[in-house]
């Protein structure tokens, strides 16, 4: 990632004399990514020297993943600006929008943040509001919201990206009813929140709502909302589409099995699903004259691969890095197929040890097996390996 500073009135100079610049402290740093914005920047920094500055001193940090000239936009805009502006590019954009603004906020030095996009359909006007409503209130997290009174869409192009945005709402506080208590507009890009209430180090982005991160894994103890008109774009296009959709859609499911009761569920129906490949595959090979005992062998390891897929995207994704690709795949394997080998002569032992029926005892040995199977996936296939935790936790997954 590089870092770049540019120098703006307001600045203290370095008493090291290092030749560097430091910020003067604000109550409020702006956090803007951007990509590919570079017809926005000179607006949205004319909008926020307008009206914030003289009401709440400010810093601004722009977190990039431009592929045009938006740093050197940034740059050139900045020497005009009252308040310090910073630009940290990042040459791999990971995580997303919401991985810029987790740059962005362990990059800010004041006591309030504020997230906002650099399109200017967030009006700047209403930072110091969401900061004020804030300290008022004694909340954590303020979020600007286009669905209280006062409040509107209007911006939002086309019948298209309303019907989205009202279905993605719906379904996200459907999902999370105690994560987002409090919150009428959980899709929104603008919120204030404080730096104290931020681990960010805990936030685990994926796409562009971050705000769905910093309210369910954060949970802050009190939340206010600010009414605001979602404006039109000054310059450009949405980045929003069907690839943003289907991250959208993987972030919310990790979200929601990010407890180890929800994940035992979600394994349970990967694995549930996992009987359609089986079926199908078993059916192909005795159709095609395979003996049913090879066949039901080859078989059951489609129904592995197709768990495993579901399983690396759906429910560890975010733990993919502590293993190369292969080691996980060997070890999802093994414990699949060893499930088969134990549950045999487990229902075995239930009948002629215990006494239980044929039917309780195969409905036993397989509750028994699927908790051990899934026991043995989180510890065995997705925990950091003993003492190389940093190392591998660093490794790209793949």
């Amino acid at each position: 990632m590089t870092h770049e500073h540019a120098a703006v009135p307001g600045e203290l100079t370095d008493p090291a004399g290092s030749g560097g610049a430091l910020a003067e402290p604000g109550a409020v740093t702006l956090v803007v990514p951007t990509f590919n914005e570079s017809a926005n920047i000179r607006e949205l920094l004319r909008q926020i020297a307008e009206s914030v500055p003289s009401r709440l001193p400010c810093e601004v940090v722009f977190v990039d993943d431009s592929t045009d000239d938006t740093p050197d936009v940034i740059r050139e805009a900045a020497r005009h600006c009252p308040f310090p502006v910073t630009v940290l590019h990042r040459a791999e954009p990971v995580g997303g929008l919401g991985g810029a603004v987790v740059e962005g906020l362990r990059a800010a030095t004041s006591e309030w943040i504020v997230v906002m996009d650099g399109d200017c359909q967030h009006p700047p006007s209403l930072v110091p509001e969401l900061v004020a409503t804030g300290e008022r209130t004694g909340a954590g997290l303020v979020v600007a919201s286009r669905y209280i009174e006062g409040g509107s869409r209007a911006g939002l192009a086309g019948g298209y990206r309303v019907a989205v945005s009202r279905a993605a709402t719906w379904l996200t506080k459907s999902l999370f009813p105690r994560g987002l208590r409090g919150i009428s507009d959980p899709m929104s890009g603008f919120f204030a929140i404080r730096r104290a209430d931020i681990t960010a180090d805990t936030l685990k982005p994926l796409g562009y709502k971050i705000l769905l991160e910093l309210a369910v894994r954060g949970r802050p103890d009190r939340v206010g909302e600010v009414p605001f008109v979602f404006q039109d774009r000054f310059a450009g296009h949405s980045k929003s589409g069907a690839r943003e959709g289907l991250r959208f859609l993987r972030h919310l499911i990790g979200l929601r099995t990010a407890s180890p009761a929800a994940r035992l569920i979600g394994f349970g129906l990967i694995g549930a699903s996992g009987f359609l490949p089986n079926l199908l595959g078993l059916w192909a090979l005795t159709r095609a004259g395979l003996h049913y005992v090879p066949a039901e062998i080859a078989a059951n390891q489609l129904g592995v691969a197709w768990n495993l897929v579901l399983i690396e995207h759906l429910l560890f994704r975010d733990r993919r890095g502590h293993r190369r690709w292969w080691d996980r795949a060997c070890r999802f394997a093994l414990l699949a197929n060893a499930d088969l080998v134990l549950r045999i002569p487990l229902i075995a032992l239930l009948v002629h040890r215990f006494g239980m029926g044929a039917l309780g005892a195969t409905a036993l040995a397989l509750a028994i097996t699927f908790v051990l199977r899934f026991v043995g996936t989180e510890a065995l296939v997705y925990l950091p390996r003993r003492g190389r935790g940093g190392s591998t936790a660093a490794r790209r997954a793949v």
